[in-house]
């Protein structure tokens, strides 16, 4: 196995490289517009992700390559711990998204707005357009710009105001950083700005937050610091089953009830429990 990094905003881990259809073509292009592709699916289009689509990588995520096969390679991605595989989550993307680590630099920042650009030099010249969540390592700071190294040996810099600076954070900050995703398309095994699922959103903003937690919400439930659902307060999580089942969702506990992103056909929303969510409620998580 080798270590690269994903080289481009978001690349989308498939299941298997035949998994994508033609309306996906703008998710595996060698420079993928994650944006439009969200923009021309529809809610069947979108249900029909499901066994397609797993994950997705942000730009300079760390990434190990098993195999690589007619343009595919192999993955796992360390940062999303999965059940699935000691080594991170499993799944194949597009080998023209992957690129030579970032090099050796100091203090990791993590973008905390939807999209941030990334600038050739300071508040000019954006060549690339960055995702929530995406982490750097920062080599330099100037005039209220961060440097950061990017894959491929390359640099760029980000406007200090897009970043995150407030350490492990509070119960208040993971529900004001998932809020600025309210009304966001639910998208099946989206960790991007561009759409989240339920997990994907608990995922990215404790990355956000330095805080590495698990991808799926079965994995997060079976990990994080378990507490009676009754217990639960702002900021901490809730996670749903039905009887005899393994974990299907998982929200941020907000004051108004929960903060999640619902499922295929709904939007990211903050909503007082239904009688189902209350019926399949399980168990309660804090960070």
């Amino acid at each position: 196995m080798k270590l690269v990094a994903a080289k481009v905003p978001v690349s989308t881990v498939w299941t298997a490289p035949d998994a994508p259809r033609d309306i996906d073509a703008p998710a595996i292009a060698a420079q993928p517009d994650v944006a439009a592709w969200a923009k021309s699916m529809d809610t069947e289009t979108r249900l029909g992700l499901h066994g397609r689509t797993l994950t997705q990588l942000l730009f300079a995520e760390p990434v190990l390559v098993r195999s690589e096969r007619d343009g595919w390679s192999e993955i796992v991605a360390p940062w999303q711990p999965s059940s699935q595989d000691a080594l991170g989550y499993p799944g194949w993307v597009p080998s023209s998204h992957l690129g030579e680590l970032p090099g050796a630099a100091s203090d990791p920042v993590a973008v905390a707005v939807p999209t941030a650009p990334l600038y050739a030099e300071p508040g000019a010249g954006a060549f690339a357009e960055l995702s929530f969540a995406t982490v750097l390592a920062s080599t330099e700071h100037a005039d209220g710009y961060t440097r950061v190294a990017t894959p491929d040996g390359g640099s760029g810099w980000l406007a200090d105001d897009v970043l995150w600076s407030g350490g492990a954070g509070t119960a208040e900050d993971r529900l004001r950083l998932g809020s600025q995703f309210l009304g966001l398309e639910y998208l099946w095994g989206g960790t991007s700005a561009y759409g989240l699922d339920c997990s994907g959103l608990v995922h990215t903003v404790n990355r956000v937050l330095g805080l590495r937690t698990p991808r799926d919400a079965h994995d997060q439930a079976d990990t994080l610091e378990n507490i009676p659902a009754e217990e639960a307060r702002p900021g901490d999580l809730y996670f749903f089953a039905r009887p005899g089942k393994t974990v299907h969702h998982v929200g941020f506990v907000s004051p108004e009830g929960m903060l999640h992103a619902s499922e295929t056909g709904k939007r990211l929303e903050n909503e007082p429990l239904t009688p189902d969510r209350q019926a399949t409620l399980k168990t309660a998580a804090r960070l």
